[in-house]
């Protein structure tokens, strides 16, 4: 995984409104790699400060890092065991959206 696409990933992490969230494999599709929500996955573990990595979650609509509810919670977003209430309502796909 090179930089560039890092910073690819960052870039549409940051478009994420508050109160919405995404998945790392409408990440990968909408950056042109389909197959590659585990490379987007690595990449949010050690992005820097300003990426909401807290609105990038599993396709399954669970959160893949328990920390990350508070956060979410925050902005809105309800939650039951780690799991997000109407994933498919507040589910924000890039490839519509950008």
């Amino acid at each position: 995984m090179d930089e560039t696409f890092k910073q690819q990933v960052y870039e549409l992490a940051r478009l994420i409104p508050k109160g919405r969230v995404s998945t790392y494999g409408a990440i990968a599709k909408a950056l042109g790699y389909p197959n590659h929500s585990r490379h987007v996955g690595k990449a949010m573990g050690g992005c820097p400060k300003d990426v909401p990595a807290h609105r990038v979650i599993s396709s399954g609509g669970v959160l893949s890092v328990p920390e990350f509810q508070s956060k979410l919670e925050n902005e809105g977003v309800g939650i039951n065991n780690l799991r997000i209430k109407d994933f498919k309502k507040i589910f924000w796909n890039p490839m519509d959206e950008v």
